[in-house]
């Protein structure tokens, strides 16, 4: 099935959220790396940090395994391998990080340098399949998506990984595209926050994420 011209959605927005991940999970196998040995405090902030990390790349997958992989292999042909290899990929990254999350308490609980390493090695795998998902995503998938899915149900993809955001994260998540978009972008994506939304990112959000930052990215 193919989508006239002016029902297609806009996936750019998916290319902008794609950069966060980058940034992010490059940001976290550095600053792991840089903890120092016995340093509990910074261990447990960057534990924290790679959880709510962890947390909204989950919700992103989701998205994606739920409304877009049935939508595109019920409605493409000779992309079906294409398809299922983004699946496959995400169950790469998933894998990765499941050799994160059980060292994260006695690295919190003991700063170990060995456990450390091992949390910054598995980071820096997570990051390799993560990049190369995400390149092959944009280079193939959102192509296909613009032609075969309607706008509503692209829509509705942005829509589920936006609600299972805790409430608390919203304005971060908001700080964190934000930094990583051109003016245009940004004015793009505060103009599709409810009015309630834009004025606490004006009156708190942009200083709360800039707090939240200097926490994260300072050793």
């Amino acid at each position: 099935m193919s989508i006239t011209t002016y029902e297609r959605p806009d996936t750019h927005d998916m290319v902008v959220v794609h950069r966060v991940f980058r940034r992010e999970s490059r940001l976290l196998g550095e600053l792991v790396t840089a903890v120092r040995p016995g340093d509990t405090a910074r261990a447990e902030i960057l534990a924290a940090h790679y959880r709510d990390y962890a947390t909204a790349l989950h919700h992103h997958h989701t998205a994606e395994d739920e409304l877009v992989w049935p939508k595109l292999l019920a409605r493409v042909d000779l992309e079906a391998d294409l398809v299922l290899r983004m699946e496959a990929q995400h169950e790469r990254i998933s894998a990765t990080m499941d050799q994160i999350e059980p060292l994260l308490p006695e690295w919190e609980r003991s700063a170990d340098p060995g456990v450390r390493d091992r949390i910054a090695a598995a980071l820096a795998d997570h990051h390799a399949a993560l990049v190369e998902h995400l390149g092959e995503e944009e280079a193939h998938i959102l192509a296909l998506i613009e032609e075969h899915l309607t706008k509503p149900e692209w829509d509705a993809v942005g829509e589920s990984a936006s609600k299972d955001t805790p409430k608390d994260k919203l304005l971060l998540m908001l700080g964190a595209i934000l930094e990583e978009a051109t003016s245009e972008e940004a004015a793009h994506f505060l103009g599709r926050v409810p009015l309630p939304g834009r004025l606490a990112w004006r009156l708190i959000g942009r200083r709360q994420y800039a707090k939240w930052a200097a926490l994260i990215r300072t050793p």
